[in-house]
């Protein structure tokens, strides 16, 4: 596959000709890799196709997707070319890997949950579902993106409640948002800043968990 972004996938370890998975696309922080953001959801190897991405703008010891201008003001420019460049990884990724188009996940936390939200909006139905830690959805892609339908899009949304970078108000937005537009919106708040608890990533995995499931009974 063409390399847009440097990336790091993990296939089931039975893996069987023929057969089609799914697949959880990861995007980690600023600052931050594509190891660092696997970890949360290691332990679902077996179960999913994972791909960590990995922004393509070094940044301090680790990378970014987009620049910003300051919190909450990200770079149109760099914005809009990560968006469009993501949105082709995977497709191309689909066609390259066994992935089950039916049942792609997007999960990131802060850069990373920016654009995953932005993506859904961007791909709507065409995913199954996002998983967004501690992010926001920046007001250009709300008013000047074409935003496709999400009402079948599974959303998972979490927040720090002490969060001194995006502060609570933000996760509350972004659940209001997504709630007036998909029939499946979870919101988690917890007593955390910045940062993903154990307690988040145990909810994550059941959460995705639970979605494979219900996408294998329908």
């Amino acid at each position: 596959m063409e390399n847009l972004f440097s990336y790091k996938i993990s296939l089931p370890a039975n893996i069987k000709d023929g057969e089609k998975y799914p697949a959880i696309y990861v995007m980690h922080g600023m600052g931050s890799n594509e190891a660092d953001i696997l970890s949360l959801v290691e332990e679902l190897k077996n179960d999913f196709i994972l791909i960590g991405i990995r922004g393509s703008i070094i940044q301090g010891s680790g990378y970014a997707y987009f620049s910003i201008k300051g919190y909450g003001n990200p770079d149109r420019e760099s914005f809009d070319n990560a968006i469009k460049n993501l949105e082709e990884f995977i497709y191309k990724a689909a066609e390259t890997y066994p992935i089950d188009v039916n049942k792609q996940y997007l999960l990131g936390f802060s850069q990373g949950a920016i654009l995953s939200m932005s993506l859904a909006l961007v791909l709507g139905n065409n995913i199954r579902g996002i998983a967004a830690l501690s992010g926001y959805i920046p007001r250009f892609v709300k008013e000047e993106y074409k935003i496709k339908p999400v009402e079948d899009v599974a959303i998972f949304i979490s927040h720090g409640e002490f969060d001194p970078i995006f502060p609570l108000h933000i996760g509350e937005e972004n659940y209001k948002f997504f709630k007036e537009r998909s029939k499946n919106v979870s919101f988690r708040l917890y007593p955390a800043g910045h940062e993903v608890l154990l307690k988040n990533k145990n909810d994550i995995i059941k959460w995705l968990n639970d979605e494979k499931q219900k996408s294998v009974e329908k």
